[in-house]
């Protein structure tokens, strides 16, 4: 399981990866699944990867190293594409590749072609944006009316962001929901876990302005953590008991 998240406001883009992977409760492990791909001044590109550990990985040494294209001849990866569109359809493309490379094999194993992919960034000369790719190489595209995706453990953190995100939130302020999203995700599932790789990309910046890890018992996550918990618990004693009694409104 993982949990990954991208919010893209009117200032930029934010994406939020954990790390977690297992394969039964006695396998649990660390790997990155927040790729940053950076060329400062001309384009940045950041990509987080869900489900299969061995399918994503595939995918993203197949895009590192290169897609020919049977017409050019040109090795196709995320950064030589003209456009985020473009490096979103490699993506797509790459993983109907891996698909009809392993597909099969899995079938056979009783286990599901099961990978997925936020991909947000920008190159110069273009605007700022951010895609899901879903398992059949196909893909959505976020909007302002909804200014943010997430792959994944989602559940746990949909909420929270519903509730507090709109395209006109300030970036580190969705930044610091995203990781309230991420923490109530952990609390409610093992499958995801620490460390948390984050990247802020800033409209027009064309450079990651922050491309960090959260490790455990780093400071401001604990803090925050516990505010958020604090915060929950006075929440629900402000507010009435139901008046019901009975089944019957008490009067």
């Amino acid at each position: 399981m993982t949990y990954c998240c991208g919010i893209l406001v009117r200032e930029g883009l934010v994406i939020i990866a954990d790390t977690r992977t297992n394969a039964g409760l006695d396998n649990v492990s660390s790997f990155r699944k927040l790729h940053v791909f950076e060329e400062p001044g001309k384009r940045v590109m950041a990509l987080a990867t869900a489900g299969n550990l061995s399918l994503s990985q595939s995918v993203v040494s197949l895009l590192n190293e290169g897609i020919e294209n049977p017409e050019t001849g040109e090795r196709e990866t995320l950064t030589n594409a003209p456009s985020m569109f473009q490096a979103a359809q490699r993506i797509g493309r790459a993983v109907r590749l891996i698909h009809g490379l392993d597909a099969a094999a899995l079938h056979s194993a009783e286990l599901d072609f099961d990978v997925s992919f936020l991909f947000g960034g920008q190159i110069a000369d273009r605007r700022l944006r951010l895609f899901m790719i879903y398992s059949a190489g196909n893909f959505i595209e976020c909007t302002a009316d909804t200014p943010f995706l997430q792959i994944g453990e989602h559940k746990y953190g949909k909420p929270i962001i519903d509730r507090a995100v709109k395209f006109d939130t300030d970036i580190y302020d969705a930044l610091k929901i995203g990781l309230i999203s991420m923490d109530s995700t952990m609390r409610s599932n093992l499958g995801v876990g620490m460390p948390i790789d984050l990247a802020v990309i800033r409209r027009d910046g064309l450079h990651a302005e922050l491309n960090y890890r959260i490790e455990p018992g780093d400071p401001y996550f604990t803090d925050l953590r516990e505010r958020w918990s604090d915060a929950l618990r006075r929440a629900h004693m402000a507010i009435p008991r139901p008046p019901y009694i009975n089944g019957k409104p008490a009067k």
